[in-house]
């Protein structure tokens, strides 16, 4: 009996010390919020990743969650207490309204092999370019149904609000596969009108993270076509 106890306290005792050992990876401030800017704006923020472990942290991988933001780490390599920064860019260019975008950066890190970044702000179009012309605004161009079954079909609306002068036209709705459908509420919106745009997401025969785009031509003054993406982790059933 004695010796089945001392048994089980060496274990936990290397399990325990097993957790305190190795790279660790921490952040200062995980999100970062711009406030309000102007469309057009170009706006960075510097995130402080460090080393808090005991051994060499090494950054494998900086992606950010669209082509819109850009990501580099000073230095790929950390050693213990040591940091860098990671260095994240936002064009404001052609988008409106509040933004939330992601950078995940992978490491050796063996209880945290990701970590998000986020960053978040308000557009707002120029006084000049409120006057005239049609203009489509997107409250959220994002929507991730997180982790989803196979085979089953996932459904989400995003509003579409012309925020313009003049009547907006909407003159086709063109997805990146098959898996996704488009029904969109009504093809023309009064200045000031909102609409709907339902999406409907198809796992059947799709395991694992994937990405769709849907990309909303219309006649809007600034951008005639405006994108919107959606994630999911398909389960395999």
């Amino acid at each position: 009996m004695i010796k089945n106890i001392l048994f089980f306290f060496i274990v936990l005792s290397f399990s325990v010390l097993a957790q305190l050992i190795g790279p660790k990876i921490s952040v200062q401030s995980p999100e970062h919020n711009f406030g309000d800017i102007i469309q057009g704006e170009e706006v960075s923020h510097s995130f402080v990743i460090s080393n808090s472990g005991d051994d060499i942290l090494r950054i494998t991988d900086v992606r950010a969650s669209c082509g819109c933001t850009a990501a580099q780490p000073d230095k790929k390599e950390l050693k213990p207490g040591e940091s860098t920064k990671i260095k994240v860019i936002f064009n404001s260019k052609g988008r409106i309204g509040p933004q939330l975008k992601t950078v995940y950066v992978t490491s050796n890190d063996a209880d945290r092999k990701e970590i998000q970044l986020n960053i978040r702000c308000n557009i707002l179009l120029p006084e000049k370019k409120q006057k005239t012309g049609a203009f489509l605004y997107l409250p959220e161009t994002q929507y991730n149904f997180g982790q989803v079954k196979e085979g089953s079909v996932v459904s989400h609306t995003f509003q579409l609000v012309n925020k313009g002068q003049s009547e907006l036209e909407i003159k086709d709705i063109k997805t990146s596969c098959g898996c996704t459908a488009a029904m969109l509420s009504s093809p023309k919106l009064k200045p000031g009108e909102t609409g709907t745009l339902k999406i409907d997401l198809d796992t059947k025969n799709r395991v694992g993270k994937m990405s769709r785009t849907i990309t909303i031509v219309s006649n809007d003054v600034e951008q005639e076509n405006k994108v919107l993406t959606i994630f999911a982790e398909i389960l395999k059933n």
